[in-house]
């Protein structure tokens, strides 16, 4: 190998360690600014001060470890196989049946269960053995030896087999990766907004500098007199919702005879980051309902809400109603907290400490950059999808195959650090969303109490975002006459599930009242996609059919530009992986 070979792979190595680290640290500090937020120490201190407490349950965890290594060590010395790995995909392949790498992932897995079984067994309180039980996984996760290239016998032979390609394909993956500081988690080639994504026909009829308002052109004769405005959420891009014709959940109420109107938020720039919430709310929900009330000449229009655009929906028609104004004839809130009653493994990060840091950090300015967010949710789940890419990505020199809703969920966005900061405390942080009067949004004291309209809420059985009893916890805030579906499968899986494909299951008609899994007990599962339900809800709510008209806007409105405009375009700024 020549000097310029030798410095070249250097570099290389040099720049996988970067990222590595980056990620390790990513995942077990999401958000993390210096102060606040998981701290390792603090974990390790309280799972110290518990062994002081109780030993003997400690030494019994470590001895029944040690007679696993021990067993496991007698039957790769006596060449006997030691043990089945199936169970577990990462050990699946035929690779693993050889003895080295047979021991290895038995004897990972063995620790993997006895890190695991410390946290989960220790005697603390809620919030720390939550604290000590995901910092444990994310640990046991990032150790796989699968993970690494001396480790996984699926990458080494394929390297043997490709001499070598394999690995120099992957160090280009990983090349191409380190500019954006996160793994490739889809092919990105294969998919461009506004060519097979958004595709939607409409317009743009209304901007400012928070968001971009698209009016859909008609796919139908008649429409219902009422509009439907959709509110997706902030922290990514509006095409989730409307992503390609098959599974588009704005193409497909555009089909049923809606006049639909989508808001794109703004990715916001450096100079926005005393954006508040207020401002989300005012320039983002209110006018987006004003303005398509007065496109389409209604008095009310329907509108629904995604994620944490559904608590911006929730909280402008409490604003509006504070203001003796009711717009909205029905509520759709898809995967939505209005109580934060337990927001899940997001809540080990937030903490007294992490937002006065963040509030600290925000007090002039300044942007939660998109990457970290999306390192955040991504860590959550970091074996499928983290490490699942870094192994196919960089040690097996794969390209991963195109996937429109992962390329979605990697296109996301920055927010304003005042807006975020605000967010944060008073909904993860003191749960006061829920509390009437409370807070003052917009100059008056908010309650959602006195929501009175029509609500179907949505919520998804595995989501690990918005857990789906905290969905089901709006059932108890809102007065209105509600309908609660419980659909299956994931945060994102769930709600885009088209009616056509007839896939999965939902629950409906459970008995009312305060606890979710009394509710769940008494439900019905009914087969493939609640798109059909929500259509029926939708529609009778919709008021009278009348002509469709062709062009998007009027009464003043006009074209500004095409969908899916522009701020749908803008990028988020790339996660320093310097930092």
């Amino acid at each position: 190998m020549s000097a310029s070979d030798a410095e070249t792979w250097q570099t290389l190595i040099d720049d996988a360690a970067r990222l590595q680290q980056a990620l390790l640290d990513a995942i077990a500090r999401p958000l993390h600014t210096g102060a606040g937020g998981l701290d390792t120490r603090e974990v390790l201190q309280q799972l110290a001060a518990d062994y002081v407490r109780d030993p003997q349950r400690w030494q019994q965890l470590q001895a029944a470890w040690y007679r696993e290594q021990m067993a496991l060590w007698q039957a790769a010395a006596a060449g006997e196989a030691p043990g089945t790995t199936e169970a577990d995909r990462r050990f699946r392949a035929p690779e693993w049946r050889q003895p080295y790498f047979a021991w290895l992932s038995q004897s990972y897995l063995a620790t993997s269960r006895w890190l695991t079984a410390i946290a989960t067994h220790a005697s603390l309180d809620a919030a720390a053995k939550r604290k000590a039980e995901f910092l444990m996984r994310q640990w046991v996760d990032a150790a796989c030896p699968a993970n690494f290239g001396w480790g996984n016998p699926e990458a080494l032979q394929l390297a043997a087999q490709t001499q070598g390609a394999s690995l120099a394909q992957g160090m280009r993956n990983l090349q191409q990766d380190l500019p954006k500081g996160m793994v490739s988690m889809t092919d990105e080639r294969a998919f461009e907004v506004g060519r097979n994504l958004a595709v939607t026909p409409g317009a743009v009829v209304f901007e400012n500098e928070l968001m971009q308002l698209i009016q859909y052109r008609p796919l139908t004769a008649s429409v219902h007199e009422r509009p439907l405005l959709m509110v997706p959420p902030c922290i990514n891009k509006f095409y989730i919702l409307d992503l390609q014709p098959e599974n588009s959940l704005a193409r497909y109420a555009v089909e049923q005879g809606h006049t639909v109107f989508m808001v794109s938020w703004r990715n916001v720039p450096p100079d926005m980051g005393r954006v508040s919430w207020d401002d989300y709310v005012t320039k983002g929900v209110i006018t987006a309902i004003e303005v398509a009330a007065r496109i389409c000449g209604a008095k009310k229009i329907n509108a629904l809400g995604f994620c944490v655009g559904g608590t911006l929906l929730a909280t402008a028609l409490a604003v509006l109603r504070a203001r003796r104004r009711n717009p909205v004839a029905g509520l759709t809130l898809l995967a939505t907290m209005l109580d934060f009653c337990d927001t899940g493994e997001l809540s080990v990060f937030i903490d007294e400490a992490y937002v006065k840091e963040r509030e600290r950090q925000f007090a002039d300015g300044g942007i939660v950059q998109g990457r970290e967010l999306a390192v955040t949710f991504a860590s959550l789940r970091a074996n499928d999808l983290i490490w699942n890419y870094v192994v196919n990505n960089y040690l097996k020199g794969q390209t991963p195959p195109p996937f429109d809703l992962l390329h979605w969920n990697c296109d996301s966005t920055n927010l304003p650090g005042a807006m975020y900061a605000w967010y944060v405390r008073h909904t993860y942080l003191e749960n006061s969303l829920r509390v009437p009067g409370k807070l003052t949004v917009c100059g008056v004291p908010l309650d959602l109490t006195r929501l009175t309209l029509p609500a179907y809420l949505l919520a998804t059985r595995e989501d690990h975002i918005v857990p789906w009893k905290t969905a089901y916890a709006g059932t108890q805030i809102l007065k209105g006459k509600l309908t609660f579906v419980l659909a299956a499968s994931g945060h994102i899986a769930g709600v885009i599930n088209p009616a056509a494909r007839g896939k999965r299951n939902y629950w409906t008609g459970g008995t009312p009242g305060a606890d979710a899994e009394a509710w769940l007990n008494g439900a019905t599962s009914q087969p493939g996609s609640w798109w059909k339900h929500w259509r029926a809800w939708l529609a009778a709510h919709g008021g009278k059919l009348i002509a469709a008209r062709a062009t998007p806007g009027g009464a003043g409105y006009t074209e500004i530009e095409a969908a899916p405009g522009r701020y749908v375009l803008e990028k988020a700024t790339p996660l320093d992986m310097a930092q």
